[in-house]
Order: structure tokens, then sequence, then C-alpha cells
């Protein structure tokens, strides 16, 4: 059965590049950025490794881990480090899951036969700290992640938890919110003293202070 939104992300032991890991205790209060590649050596994951690892002190910023997965094994995970470091001008330290018997893509469901009986395809699972799936996204193998909005998704995520909002289509941090058409225009009051500009019953929107 397919993860869905809101599931409580599958646990799992599991050698990687940092150790054998224990995914919910080494999440532990972090969101975690987890993402699975079909195989080491391969030209569009050898970017994507690079970029996330370029972009560490932005995952940090947002309390956020990142967590890759191959089916390959650590030994070829840390030959292909030593290239992602010399093509993409960056040191990887975040844990790549050795997956080789396909336990976690199978638990993940980041196998698609129609794709390849064993590769995974390039899932995304943004998990939060209670270890809830909060987003799921699917590519196939030939197109390339794009980490401005996986960036972009865990802003929006945290700042909707921290704030009870909800944020309209392209919103950038800094930019007006949504006020959930849960809340009432009672509680609401108290919620947005700032107020709010009500465009339609259902759609009202304000600002919020995004700060950290």
């Amino acid at each position: 059965m397919s993860l869905r939104i809101g599931d409580t992300a599958p646990n799992f032991t599991i050698p990687t590049t940092a150790g054998e890991i224990s995914f919910h205790d080494w999440a532990g209060d972090r969101w975690v950025f987890f993402f699975s590649h079909p195989a080491d050596f391969t030209p569009v994951c050898t970017t994507e490794m690079g970029r996330t690892s370029q972009l560490a002190d932005e995952f940090a910023k947002r309390n956020t881990a990142p967590l890759g997965l191959s089916t390959d094994t650590v030994e070829a995970h840390n030959t292909w480090i030593a290239d992602v470091n010399d093509t993409q001008n960056t040191v990887l330290q975040f844990p790549i899951v050795a997956d080789k018997d396909l336990t976690v893509a199978t638990a993940y469901d980041m196998i698609h036969p129609n794709a390849s009986e064993t590769a995974t395809v390039r899932s995304v699972f943004i998990i939060d700290p209670n270890k809830k799936i909060r987003l799921t996204l699917t590519y196939p193998m030939s197109v390339g992640r794009n980490f401005d909005e996986i960036l972009r998704v865990i802003d929006a995520l945290q700042l909707g938890d921290a704030k009870r909002i909800a944020t309209p289509a392209d919103w950038r941090p800094g930019q007006d919110v949504i006020i959930p058409p849960s809340i009432s225009n009672e509680e609401a009051k108290d919620l947005f003293p700032q107020g709010w500009n009500e465009i339609r019953p259902y759609l009202r929107v304000t600002k919020v202070d995004q700060s950290a």
C-alpha cells in the first residue's frame, strides 16, 4: 500500500554511510528530507546529491536533516560520494542509506515496476518531528528535482504549523498567507489581530510574522 500524507513514516534500522541508524531515533526532533535514487554513479542523481550538500546550511536553518537512499552498498556509496564532491564542488556529509535488499524501498513504495523492477524511482518524503509524512513527490528517473521547491514547501509547512495558516499558489516566504476556512472570523480576531483582507468569505488573506 502506498504511503499517504499523514501516515507515520515507517521506521527502519539499516547501514548508511554514517554507520547504522534507526531512522526514528536518528531523526529525533528534526524534520527530514528523505529522497531516493535509482542507483549510484548516475548523472542526474549525482547533481542532486551535490545540490543537497551545497544546501546544508539552508536545511540546517530549517531544522531539517537530509537522508539519501540508493540500492547500492555502503562501499559503493562512499566511492560515489568522492565523485559527487569532485564534480559538484562540495563536501557531502549527510548519510546515504544502503538499501541493497530493497527493504526500505519496498516499505516506502519506491519501486515502480513499469519504470524498473529493481531501481528506486526518485521519491521525496518530507517528514515532520512527529514522524508524520507531510509531503510526497515522485520524479521520473530523467528529471532532476527542484530544490527551490523543496525548501519552499518546508518553509510553508513549518509556518503553517506555527501560525495556523495556509499558503497560496506560488507563495514565497514573506508574502501574504491565507486564513483557513476552518477558522471562524471570531477565532481569527484573536489569532490575527493585525486583521485581514476578505476577498471572499472563504478567501481571507493576511500578513504574519515569519521571522524564526
